[in-house]
């Protein structure tokens, strides 16, 4: 098989400096990307963390209540992960009033309990939860509920944050870490198996198993506190790692250290044992093939073992079609493997100057197609999946990040198809050169059958004469880069290191291992001139290396979706009822005017009562004093109460804040139901002139 390195150029040769100078610039390039999307991955991993949402309570948020629950109830948008203080219920002074004790109700995974001691007296409790959702991510809140009316409270309510800032930075970059080990190992072991095995691309391989082992350890250890919400010196706690494993994420990590395991045998039969058969003879041709085959059985467990340690705890593994999503899921992280992996290794093979022949590119080339139909078409049913709508890939923050990789995916492909070019001219250039080879391996097989025969009957100088005319004959650049001075001299025998240092050699070992060196240094530099002369060599190089810094960014890309909320969970979850937490409609306040006679001519005028938004929950309220002619006038005290007699609730006394003249203001009133309400307003004018007048208001639904 013609390698590439025997190659002559086609056209301007590419100096090293040159080269060198452009794989600075894209490296600085890449780190630079990369960076910004690291800080996006750790900017981002609070909002993203919001995966399972809270859709209603019992007792609602912000409700006052006749009589004490037995118990507090939560549901969830799917299923929870709960721990024995997952729900935690806090009384007025800040003291914890639940039983200590969380559980799912009726067995539903979407629900969460907690029950509450009795006699608890009136006042206004927070509830503050925190769980793990089924695609890994913790997610944490809190609300408020009264019993018989609203309090004060010194309760402190968490800020929302699931997770330390640290903990949860270290968490992405390991999470990023180990896709990028996982498709270094792929990508690398596929590429040693079908297209050339080499020391870079061991290195690759070996390295990208180092990486997602130690990722994979590290996530372990940091599991617990990126789900308690503890700080990184949680990680020194491996008591935690019993509760850990026994969730669904803690025994994929587990399973993936298992897995592992055996990844590392594979690796050490493919670059051991296969490698040595390589150029066995066809006596062992036979066994080389038994051995191909078990490498490839053994291969494809090892890599849908792997993938399937990430779709089965993460988004594949919840919500509507899970069952096909996680083998789909499966398929789209192999194949990412085998491209983004495959291109690494073609990458640092072109760029040591191993020699690859057009065949291995060829069937890279044709692995890297059927990766990329394979991504193509399982990432349009996870896009559908996941997104939902036309509407949430610009609404939503997945989308926003889904219209990003699909955005680099083009750049991707359009500089595959330079590639795809390249290696076609590569193709062609081979060929060519392969009729010239042959001419070459002609003309140097009868100067060495003469240079034997001369042998036989000369003397030395002759001899060594015809073996200079039997090597290899180049052509082109690549023969004037490789052939030195130092080998003119070496080959005509008048230089230094013919005679005299061939004998100092025989004696001194020192001499030999430097003579060594200096041969070995030679011949890297002649082999990397011989590379950078190679034009079509070069061209490819390049765009594969310009497709490598594509995929790392692309890989981060992939990262923080797979730890951003899917845009189809966020938009049903924008769309809940105005019961649920934070949801609101928009409504218009609700405007009373009451007018009062309090006896005497300066006891008379308006007062006038907001509420808004007058809903179920928090509104704020405010009340305003004028004259008959409508100009704003201060009066002694200003009282407001609000009873919903159809419920027996109230009345519930609103204690009122002076803003400014003729301003009375309560910034919370918390409205536990829908209904008509009666209104009372007392409005005093004098120490003893005082009236109050009653109206109703509805609030809605």
């Amino acid at each position: 098989m013609p390698s590439l390195t025997s190659l002559a150029p086609a056209g301007p040769t590419a100096t090293p400096s040159r080269t060198t100078a452009t794989a600075r610039r894209l490296m600085a390039i890449c780190g630079t990307l990369l960076a910004a999307l690291l800080c996006a991955l750790s900017v981002g991993a609070s909002s993203a963390s919001a995966h399972a949402a809270l859709t209603s309570t019992d007792p609602a948020d912000g409700s006052v209540v006749k009589t004490a629950p037995r118990e507090v109830t939560l549901n969830f948008s799917e299923g929870v992960l709960l721990s024995g203080d997952s729900v935690r219920v806090l009384d007025p002074k800040g003291k914890r009033v639940d039983t200590g004790k969380t559980a799912h109700v009726g067995g539903k995974s979407s629900t969460a309990a907690a029950g509450l001691h009795s006699g608890l007296p009136d006042g206004t409790y927070t509830v503050a939860w925190k769980a793990v959702s089924e695609d890994s991510h913790p997610v944490s809140g809190a609300f408020t509920f009264s019993i018989g009316a609203p309090s004060k409270t010194t309760a402190k309510v968490p800020t929302g944050q699931a997770s330390d800032s640290t903990v949860s930075t270290l968490y992405g970059i390991g999470r990023y870490a180990a896709y990028g080990g996982f498709a270094a190992l792929v990508g690398g072991s596929v590429f040693a198996g079908f297209c050339r095995s080499s020391r870079p691309v061991r290195k690759i391989a070996v390295g990208g198993w180092v990486t997602v082992f130690t990722a994979s350890l590290l996530l372990l250890l940091l599991r617990g506190p990126y789900t308690d919400g503890e700080g990184i010196g949680g990680i020194l706690d491996l008591g935690r790692l019993g509760d850990v494993l026994s969730t669904k994420p803690g025994a994929a990590l587990l399973s993936r250290l298992l897995l592992l395991g055996a990844a590392a045998v594979f690796l050490a039969v493919l670059f051991g044992s296969y490698t040595r058969r390589t150029g066995e003879r066809e006596a062992d041709a036979r066994r080389r093939q038994d051995l191909a085959f078990g490498l490839g059985f053994g291969g494809t467990v090892m890599a849908v073992g792997l993938s399937a340690t990430w779709a089965m705890a993460e988004h594949a593994s919840v919500g509507l079609q899970r069952q096909l999503a996680m083998p789909v899921d499966m398929i789209h992280l192999i194949a990412v493997g085998v491209w983004l992996g495959g291109l690494a290794s073609l990458a640092v093979t072109l760029r040591a100057g191993e020699p690859i022949g057009r065949a291995a590119v060829r069937r890279f080339s044709r692995l890297a197609f059927g990766s990329v139909v394979a991504l193509v078409v399982t990432g349009l049913y996870q896009s559908w999946r996941q997104v939902g709508s036309w509407g949430a890939l610009t609404d939503t923050e997945y989308g926003r990040w889904l219209l990003v990789k699909v955005g680099l995916v083009a750049v991707l492909l359009a500089i595959a198809a330079i590639s795809r070019r390249w290696t076609g001219r590569l193709t062609d250039a081979t060929a060519e050169e392969t009729e010239t080879e042959a001419e070459s391996g002609s003309e140097a097989a009868s100067a060495a059958s003469e240079a034997e025969a001369e042998a036989e009957a000369g003397t030395k100088t002759e001899a060594k004469a015809a073996v200079k005319a039997a090597r290899p004959v180049r052509t082109g650049a690549a023969a004037a880069a490789v052939d030195t001075p130092a080998d003119a001299e070496t080959e005509s025998g008048d230089g230094p290191g013919d005679g005299a240092d061939t004998d100092a050699a025989d004696d001194d070992p020192e001499r030999a291992a430097q003579l060594a060196r200096q041969r070995a240094a030679k011949d890297k530099t002649a082999t990397l001139r011989e590379r950078d002369a190679d034009r079509e060599r070069s061209g490819l190089r390049r765009s594969v290396i310009a497709e490598t810094i594509v995929a790392v960014v692309l890989l981060a890309v992939a990262t923080v979706l797979s730890g951003t909320q899917p845009g189809r969970a966020e938009t049903e979850q924008a769309s809940a009822p105005a019961t649920k937490p934070g949801g609101r409609l928009n409504v218009d306040p609700v405007s009373v005017l009451v007018p009062y006679n309090t006896g005497p001519k300066s006891g008379r005028g308006k007062a006038v009562v907001m509420i808004e938004p007058a809903l179920p929950g928090d509104n704020a309220l405010h009340v305003f004093t004028t004259d008959l002619a409508d100009r704003p006038v201060d009066v002694p005290e200003v009282k407001l109460s609000l009873t919903l007699k159809s419920k027996g609730i109230g009345p519930l006394r609103i204690p009122l804040e002076r803003l400014s003249t003729g301003h009375w203001s309560a910034k919370t009133v918390q409205l536990p139901m829908a209904g008509t309400w009666q209104l009372s307003l007392t409005v005093r004018t004098s120490d003893i002139d005082q009236v109050t007048e009653t109206r109703n208001v509805k609030v809605a639904q």
